[in-house]
């Protein structure tokens, strides 16, 4: 593409959002040419031929909610699909997995029809091949070009409570077994509800009816009639597969309208007797609103359906027009959830209402660009969710949970781009993988920067026109240094980050990409780029900010520099870099925090710690001068500073708990937070009140657990009182979570028993969680083993939560090496029994071996790939090679840095 110094405005995002995600990678990489050509059948391959287009589905499903006289749980259907031919063709392939089918009079799986004038070929042959997931028909002739044929299927599946597909959820209410049949159709599970063409570009309209027990509400994406035990549903905009949602259920719902839009928020119904259906309703038309002058585009549908539900693997799902949710996600009860609660309860509806135009009304073409829609969806959460809450500073979170998180693990040489190749990305499993912190943080962080240098008036108009497909009049040029085209494939087609060094000495900025482990540079595969961006600059000096440069190669600023003067770049963190400077600049600026640190913004109070300490991991900065970095922490009471030092002194805890540099440790951060907690004791009269925000917990959690015994003793009263009294539970709901684990951590069985009993008759989703983590704080192993081996009966820990149990009790350095067995142990049953669950694997690689760093461990992680290689790991594959990459790279790290730690340099 031509470079230009100058382009329109318009032309910004739809490059960004449309032509980069597709035109150019095909320019970027070469098709490897052999000259031996192995022919597959078609069947064999994972994706569908570009013979057929769908135009609709007619589908009616019977999900029975009690057991049959095998005891299972199942569902019937019948569908037929009409679609167009569009290559002649005589064979017809579409998605089918673990669906039985009933056999036509011909002994086929199905019947096929012609609905123009031309009569349809006969099935010559039709099968299953699980492995590709296709339902095959072989045809004794040929479909015509510009004919329309419809397909009948008739079929049994298993309403099983693997959370994937048409599955089973269960619940108890006022002691009576309830079960509600619900979906998750996303990415791939469409095809093990009816057979269908399971790819987002093969969009059709749905025709949906459900036959369900008198006394339920059936519930889809289209407006349901009023209806006993039979609901059909208008029919759906025109969409992809995985955007359905089908659920029946004794629920009941709370409504209201945003102008002609229809909002409900459904749930059990004590949940909403209770009113904890009350915020969410509240939120979402405002977030609605906002969205519709985002996107210049207004809502797409009447409805805005959103369900709580029990057993849900995902945070939510943003199926189009009917939003589904785990219970904790979506429901908020003032009297019991947390300040946190609340916040994430906020983010993640405004992340699927953002969906309902960027992903569902424009949709990928392929899973080789879920940056895209992920990571969209991810930055303008932040927006919406501010727009609805003005006064929680939100926005300024981004970079804690997004950037600083994401940064970790693309320093790695096992990360990957943000987009890919779409041949790169075939099976149901490469597919599960593209859905990790890459897209869905780096997306949203780059996404950011992008909006920032473009400035969001720019951006949203721009995106505007790509969702809309309107033309509009184009807008003044503005000054880059190339076109976004240019700029942005650096950033999306390269893996990694550079770290911006800068010289004040000398003037000179440079940069590099940045990796975690210097050492692992020869394993970074090549790029185009060479690993060069094209990076904006905001800076400023001695407070004052500076115009904003580009850097390309190299740039100087000698004569933009006074001597003496302290210089801080990236200002806001709005760029997706590090930044390392001179020892003189280092110095200065720790001379400035620990002065008068509010000069300095606080994103970049925060940025600073996180950029030393990852600039000393990676052997730039000395560690000594990292620790530097939170000196001034004893005069800082904001949140996003503190939470970004402890999240970078968590990695000295889980390098050092096991060491005798364990002491030294408990006492630097001991002195470290007492100042911030006698700070919250003053301001609350003695913990008698708790404020609002979120760093009182930070208080309260690293001082009792770096053995302040005046917070031990807090934390222990609170607890024993709730335990004497259990239907009165005093302790604040901010601080439930730090206290029960501190409380279980002090305490033994009697303790675990009763936040156990407290745990499995909690009414409220969001208290649930926060026991279901504190019961891993225990130190007693049989306790630990115990809570282990629940995680394999769904009747004591939810198949959505298995996971989650396990990387809780890793986290805790008495259940680290009883949770590495556990899951070595027991990886094949979690393999091929967690279902849907597979989408955890990576997260349960990477929690449960977050803390090895001995050649012991390092030769378990590659034993453990080695033994399991048959059976696989899923989407865990790529995180098995980030583990044992990050492994390598600590036994290096604490090689060079624990005497100098165990010596005393941590001390204030």
């Amino acid at each position: 593409m031509e470079k230009s110094c100058k382009i329109s405005k318009f032309f910004i995002l739809c490059v960004v959002l449309g032509v980069l995600s597709v035109a150019t990678i095909v320019t970027l990489w070469a098709i490897a040419l052999t000259d031996s050509v192995e022919i597959v059948a078609p069947w064999d391959k994972y994706r569908l031929p570009d013979t057929l287009k769908p135009d609709h589905y007619n589908l009616t499903l019977w999900p029975r909610l009690t057991v049959n006289a095998q005891g299972l749980y199942i569902f019937t259907g019948k569908s037929y699909v009409v679609f167009q031919c569009v290559k002649e063709t005589d064979l017809i392939l579409i998605h089918s997995n673990k669906l039985n089918y009933t056999k036509w009079g011909d002994d086929h799986l199905a019947k096929l029809s012609a609905l123009g004038s031309t009569p349809a070929p006969t099935i010559k042959k039709s099968w299953l091949q699980p492995t590709t997931q296709f339902l095959v028909l072989e045809l004794n002739g040929k479909l015509a070009v510009g004919e329309s044929y419809q397909l009948d299927t008739v079929f049994v599946g298993e309403l099983a409570d693997d959370l994937a597909g048409f599955y089973r959820s269960e619940y108890e209410e006022d002691g009576v077994k309830k079960v509600v049949a619900t979906s998750q159709m996303h990415p791939t599970h469409t095809r093990k509800t009816f057979p269908c063409f399971d790819e987002p570009a093969r969009k059709a309209v749905f025709h949906i009816t459900l036959l369900h027990p008198r006394g339920t509400v059936a519930l889809s994406n289209g407006k349901e009639p009023e209806a006993v035990t039979q609901t059909r549903f208008e029919p759906t905009k025109s969409m992809s597969t995985y955007l359905l949602a089908l659920i029946v259920c004794d629920y009941s719902f709370i409504s209201a309208r945003e102008g002609d839009i229809l909002i409900r928020i459904w749930a059990r119904r004590k949940s909403i007797s209770e009113g904890h259906g009350e915020y969410a309703l509240n939120l979402t038309g405002p977030i609605l609103s906002f969205f519709e002058v985002y996107y210049n585009t207004t809502y797409p549908l009447s409805k805005s359906d959103q369900i709580a539900l029990p057993d849900f693997y995902f945070g939510a799902m943003e199926n189009w027009g009917l939003v589904t949710y785990r219970e904790t996600n979506l429901l908020y009860d003032p009297l019991t959830s947390s300040n946190g609660n609340k916040e994430r309860t906020a983010t993640i509806i405004a992340h699927e209402l953002a969906h309902m135009w960027f992903g569902n009304l424009v949709t990928l073409r392929w899973w080789n660009e879920v940056w895209l829609n992920e990571g969209f969806a991810s930055y303008v959460s932040y927006l919406g969710a501010d727009y609805a809450e003005s006064t929680w500073n939100v926005k300024d979170l981004i970079v804690l949970d997004e950037v600083h998180r994401v940064f970790a693990v693309d320093a790695l040489a096992s990360s990957h781009p943000l987009s890919s190749k779409d041949d790169d990305i075939q099976k149901p499993e490469q597919i599960s993988e593209q859905f990790d912190v890459i897209s869905y943080s780096k997306g949203a962080s780059v996404l950011r920067m992008l909006s920032d240098f473009l400035t969001e008036p720019v951006f949203v108009q721009g995106l505007s026109v790509c969702i809309s497909y309107r033309p509009k009049a184009l807008l003044h040029d503005m000054e880059l240094p190339g076109t976004v085209h240019d700029i942005m494939n650096r950033w999306v087609l390269q893996m990694g980050f550079p770290v911006v060094t800068i010289n004040t000495a000398t003037g000179l900025i440079t940069q590099k990409h940045f990796l975690l482990d210097p050492d692992s540079v020869g394993s970074v595969p090549p790029s185009d780029f060479k690993y060069e961006w094209i990076v904006p600059i905001k800076w400023m000096e001695a407070g004052v900010v500076q115009k904003e440069i580009w850097l390309l190669e190299k740039e100087a600023l000698n004569n933009k520099l006074t001597s003496g003067h302290w210089v801080l770049a990236n200002i806001n963190v709005t760029g997706y870099y590090r930044v390392n400077y001179d020892l003189g600049n280092w110095e200065r600026l720790l001379f400035q925090l620990s002065t008068n640190h509010q000069v300095i913004p606080v994103i970049n109070r925060a940025q600073l710690v996180d950029d030393a300490f990852n600039l000393a991991r990676a052997k730039l900065i000395p560690t000594t001068l990292a620790l530097k970095t939170t000196k001034y922490l004893s005069k800082e009471i904001e949140y996003v500073p503190w939470e970004s030092a402890l999240n970078n002194l968590d990695y000295f805890y889980l390098m050092f708990d096991r060491t005798e540099v364990y002491g030294t440790m408990q006492h630097y951060v001991r002195n470290l937070v007492t100042p911030l907690f006698q700070h919250f004791k003053t301001i609350t009269a003695d913990w008698s009140k708790v404020p609002d925000g979120y760093n009182q917990v930070n208080a309260i959690r690293m001082a009792c657990s770096s053995g302040l015994v005046e917070c031990q003793n807090l934390t222990k009263s609170w607890y024993s009182q709730w335990k004497a009294d259990p239907d009165n539970n005093l302790i604040h709901p901010n601080l439930r979570m730090t206290v029960y684990c501190s409380a279980i951590a002090a305490g033994g069985a009697a303790e675990w028993d009763f936040g156990w009993d407290m745990f499995k008759t909690a009414t409220i989703a969001s208290d649930a969680d926060k026991l279901m983590s504190s019961l891993a704080c225990t130190k007693d192993h049989e306790l630990l083993n115990k809570y282990l081996r629940y995680t394999l009966d769904s009747d004591k820990i939810r198949k959505q939560d298995a996971t989650s149990v396990i990387v809780y009790i890793s986290s805790n350095v008495q259940g680290q090496t009883l949770a590495w067995d556990f899951v070595t142990q027991n990886w094949e049953y979690m393999f091929t029994q967690y279902g849907v669950g597979s989408f955890s694997f990576a997260n349960l690689i990477s929690g449960v071996t977050m803390r090895f760093s001995t050649k012991a461990e390092l030769e378990q992680l590659q034993k453990f790939k080695e033994d399991n290689s048959k059976i696989g790991f899923g989407s865990g594959t790529l995180a098995l090679e980030q583990a044992i990459e990050r492994t390598t790279a600590n036994i290096k790290w604490v090689d060079e840095n624990k005497k100098k730690v165990g010596d005393g340099n941590t001390e204030n």
